[in-house]
């Protein structure tokens, strides 16, 4: 029997845990099937979908950094979007029929809200919320909390970034609920006022990364997720730890938006502790721990 191709596509992807946890939930259902890395660029992007479309040798994607609006945008025009993708605004599973036809999704959302509540305990409705970068896993961040947080504060360095972020969180939702930080001055002020903290950007996938909250910003009643998984602790989280404050690495997130994608494309239940088990196993061995 020909095995079943499904992958992660991004740049750089090396780092991805998501084959490790893929694969054992492939193996653990005795799917045919294997989880793969394809390295592509921006600017090669579009071609390589094409090319999954014409070849049809690939059942199924995943979508990471720095692709996702992008993949929601070429969705857009030879595809097709759920109603969850639309909203947030960002793509990051694809499912791909046997005739080549694309139907993009996005588990972002719900599976860092399942993470968020199970994980960190932390419910979001009517907090107010600050969130560190505007690019795709930031939108949909905002988008899925859009309707349940109080107020939502953004900043990002890329001020065009946050304004497309606005403008699309102004279709659904009251753009009056958004905050865009006007600079990084005014960062210290805008945590005051917030509940939670989101790093939403790339910033501690690397071991040189400092954080980017200073520390001083942090208190104990701050809860802090870093949506950074590839490693057992950010310099965020050691820091918001050392503050006080109850802090997280994404890994509960990437769990559970793998868990989605998986469903998504098999049709079956996610083997959730298989798949817990093996990320973990992945980051410690990554890390000689």
């Amino acid at each position: 029997m020909t095995k079943q191709i499904y992958g992660i596509v991004g740049h750089p992807v090396k780092h991805s845990l998501s084959p490790a946890m893929q694969n054992a939930a492939f193996n653990h259902l005795e799917i045919s099937a294997e989880y793969r890395l394809f390295e592509v660029s921006d600017a090669d992007f579009d071609k390589f979908l094409d090319k999954i479309r014409e070849e049809r040798d690939v059942a199924g994607l995943n979508i990471t950094i720095p692709h996702k609006i992008r993949a929601k945008e070429y969705l857009e025009r030879v595809g097709s979007l759920d109603e969850n993708a639309a909203k947030l605004g960002a793509v990051n599973t694809i499912k791909i029929a046997v005739d080549g036809q694309m139907k993009g999704f996005n588990t972002d959302g719900p599976g860092f809200y399942r993470s968020l509540v199970q994980d960190l305990k932390f419910e979001p409705e009517g907090k107010n919320i600050f969130v560190l970068g505007s690019g795709g896993a930031a939108k949909a961040v905002a988008m899925f909390l859009g309707s349940k947080a109080g107020t939502i504060f953004v900043f990002d360095t890329d001020r065009d970034k946050m304004s497309a972020l606005r403008n699309h969180y102004a279709k659904y939702f009251d753009v009056m609920k958004l905050n865009l930080v006007s600079g990084a001055g005014r960062i210290k002020e805008s945590l005051d006022n917030c509940d939670l903290l989101i790093n939403a950007t790339p910033v501690g996938m690397k071991d040189s990364d400092v954080s980017p909250i200073a520390k001083k910003f942090l208190r104990p009643d701050l809860c802090v997720y870093d949506l950074v998984y590839n490693r057992p602790s950010t310099q965020l989280i050691r820091d918001a730890r050392e503050a006080g404050a109850c802090a997280l690495t994404g890994v509960g997130m990437l769990l559970y938006q793998g868990a989605l994608a998986f469903e998504i494309w098999t049709g079956k239940s996610a083997p959730i502790d298989i798949m817990r088990r093996a990320l973990e196993g992945s980051i410690k061995d990554n890390y000689g721990l």
